[in-house]
């Protein structure tokens, strides 16, 4: 059987592999699903958009031509996207191909696709943006004075989240917060391994032309989503076009945030799941971190 099953369909199997950036956990899925012969589905919030190809290591063109892919290029930069937006992009993935392999670093599309979403107030953004600027501290205090506290006290967003439905005269869904912790398959390595894969992997967008992927998604869409923007490379590489930053600064900015955003991923998955860890260690081939996940989920696998 496997870890989990998504809540689209609970006689479906939806194979799920999480992991921080640059875990090497796409790769592995594509293996999985070649051999397994299922589908994947894309659980990253930045290959949602059209364009940003390099920049979100974006499977290839080959990759896609072997096994189906969803979730990838939904919108454009310039347009919104949400949790919601996705879920509905999964109910329809699974209505095509009942057996999905669900990979990504996005915890909140797992969260969604495993739990559900809360039927709450929809997205403030003007709220939001005034709420996460204010220190956890005083989050919490807001919170009480609304008569309500939060399970996940250590987390921001579902803080920020909690003021965000409060304040708009909504009602924190009875046991919000406080929701069964699905299991799912995550792949992690020590530290110094995935540091180094992630600054191999933003030498090799440079190489592969990041530069001129963000010219020319600047010149096509001018103005971006507030989701978009936070897309990590992105930002670096516009300054490098604007004389802002050198190329070697940028490349060297990019790591540090990269690093940041995966101990961020590996946080929120421990803190919000059962998470069954397979540990890859340097030298670990694809094919065999391939092996160990699908070990994970109970199903035999031929070397």
């Amino acid at each position: 059987m496997p870890l989990c099953s998504s809540v689209i369909s609970q006689s479906d199997a939806t194979l799920c592999l999480a992991g921080a950036t640059a875990s090497g956990k796409t790769a592995v899925a594509q293996v999985l699903a070649e051999r397994l012969g299922v589908a994947i589905l894309s659980a990253d919030a930045m290959l949602v958009y059209q364009g940003m190809d390099i920049g979100t290591a974006k499977p290839t063109v080959a990759e896609r031509g072997q096994v189906p892919y969803y979730g990838l290029d939904l919108v454009t930069p310039g347009e919104p996207f949400s949790a919601a937006a996705w879920l509905e992009e999964a109910h329809r993935a699974q209505a095509v191909s009942p057996r999905l392999i669900a990979v990504g670093g996005t915890g909140l599309y797992f969260s969604a696709l495993l739990r559900g979403l809360d039927p709450t107030p929809p997205a403030n953004p003007a709220l939001r943006a005034s709420l996460e600027v204010l220190p956890a501290e005083e989050l919490r205090a807001r919170l009480a004075a609304h008569g309500q506290t939060v399970a996940d006290t250590e987390n921001p967003r579902r803080l920020v989240r909690a003021l965000e439905i409060l304040e708009q005269g909504g009602t924190l869904p009875a046991g919000w917060g406080e929701r069964a912790r699905p299991r799912l398959v995550a792949l992690t390595w020590p530290r110094e391994t995935l540091h180094r894969r992630i600054a191999e992997r933003v030498d090799a967008m440079y190489a592969a032309g990041l530069l001129n992927e963000a010219e020319t998604l600047r010149r096509r869409w001018p103005a971006w989503s507030r989701t978009a923007t936070q897309a990590i490379g992105y930002a670096e590489a516009f300054a490098v076009l604007d004389g802002t930053l050198t190329e070697a600064a940028a490349r060297e900015r990019t790591v540090v945030r990269t690093r940041q955003l995966a101990r961020r991923q590996e946080t929120y998955l421990r803190h919000q799941f059962d998470v069954d860890w397979v540990q890859a260690a340097p030298g670990d081939a694809v094919e065999t971190l391939a092996g160990r996940v699908a070990e994970k989920w109970g199903m035999p696998w031929a070397k």
